[in-house]
């Protein structure tokens, strides 16, 4: 790995016991223990030597993409664009979004900033995939499961209801070779926006569902999931690999086989997991988030309490978070096996990654 180099944007890193599913709930698979002491570092701390670009140019890029020319990279930002990379003449430009509501409120900042207040409005594109006939599909925190055309423009809408009741977190996705469409809902109870509120109440209700383009129906394949984050399907179709943010694991979900319809934990991660990208190999990149907020370890019915108090839990939770920021990405075996950590243990360079996409070399 002498030749890797990083793509980065901002401050975020872009190179992103088997049992039985009764009813598709997962809250039976035992609880959730810290692996940030006994999991293998990078003592030379590599990540410390990435390229950061474009920084100070937009806020908040989650997923990235490249076309089947392999234009890009393509990314999400937080005022609800997603942008594509022209090349050094053309730089950044718009090339599509998820809300039909855009207005004045949704345009960018200068300098860049979060938009939280207004993300219902202008839409927050988060997981991104391109189909084999360069359609781009998106999962938009607000807006669903959308897809936009070669030439770009408002983002079609394809999911926005799942068994009668409103999708509300929408956060990543990946397809099948069949076609079937696989996504996670963060939680069908809180928006985005109140991702602290998900945090302190220990949200259970997120879901994976599956969607068929074809005939265009949705079926709910887990429920019960804390955060629900990214989603990767493994190189042979037999699996995906879905992180749960909350209790900083990765879930190996079986969609072929003996284990058909069974579920496991895949690993237990240092930190919060968020987005999960497959290498040519098989492997799996797993971006962190950042390290376990240590208000976590309140008990869940103490934490509850602070969600009756006049606070902005948001920027409560945030500045706690930011004091640990970490860049850390792990690189996982089709068996769970760990196969390459790279980090930023004292937050130097990379603070915090939302997923990482692996490219002619190059993270």
């Amino acid at each position: 790995m002498e030749r890797l180099k990083t793509w980065m944007t901002a401050v975020v890193l872009c190179v992103a016991m088997a049992i039985t599913m009764k009813e598709n709930i997962v809250g039976r698979l035992g609880m959730w223990r810290s692996e940030a002491k006994t999991f293998p570092h990078d003592l030379d701390n590599r990540l410390q030597t990435s390229q950061v670009r474009f920084a100070g140019k937009f806020m908040g890029p989650e997923s990235l993409a490249f076309d089947r020319e392999g234009r890009g990279p393509y990314t999400g930002v937080s005022d609800g664009r997603i942008l594509r990379w022209d090349g050094p003449r053309h730089g950044w430009i718009h090339f599509a979004h998820t809300s039909p509501h855009r207005d004045a409120k949704c345009a960018p900042k200068d300098p860049p900033a979060s938009n939280y207040e207004h993300e219902h409005i202008c839409g927050r594109p988060l997981g991104l995939r391109f189909d084999n006939s360069g359609t781009l599909f998106i999962a938009d925190a607000y807006f669903g499961l959308l897809s936009v055309g070669p030439n770009g423009g408002l983002a079609v809408p394809l999911v926005t209801h799942v068994e009668g009741t409103n999708v509300t977190f929408t956060n990543d996705l990946d397809f099948d070779t069949e076609g079937f469409l696989y996504f996670t809902e963060s939680s069908s109870i809180h928006q985005r926006r109140d991702f602290v509120a998900m945090f302190i109440d220990g949200d259970k209700s997120g879901r994976l569902i599956r969607y068929d383009p074809k005939t265009r129906a949705t079926k709910v394949l887990l429920k019960g999931l804390q955060f629900p984050n990214g989603v990767s399907m493994s190189k042979d179709g037999t699996f995906l690999l879905i992180s749960e943010t909350i209790t900083c694991r990765l879930l190996r979900y079986w969609l072929k086989g003996p284990k058909m319809g069974m579920v496991e934990v895949f690993a237990s991660l240092p930190g919060y997991p968020d987005n999960i990208r497959l290498n040519e190999k098989g492997d799996f990149w797993v971006a962190i988030h950042g390290l376990p907020n240590p208000f976590m370890k309140i008990p869940v019915n103490i934490r509850r309490l602070v969600l009756r108090l006049p606070l902005s839990l948001t920027q409560i939770f945030s500045k706690t978070s930011a004091k640990r920021g970490r860049g850390m990405i792990i690189r996982y075996g089709i068996n769970g096996q760990v196969l390459e950590v790279l980090e930023d243990r004292h937050g130097l360079v990379v603070k915090s990654v939302s997923e990482v996409e692996e490219k002619d070399g190059l993270l």
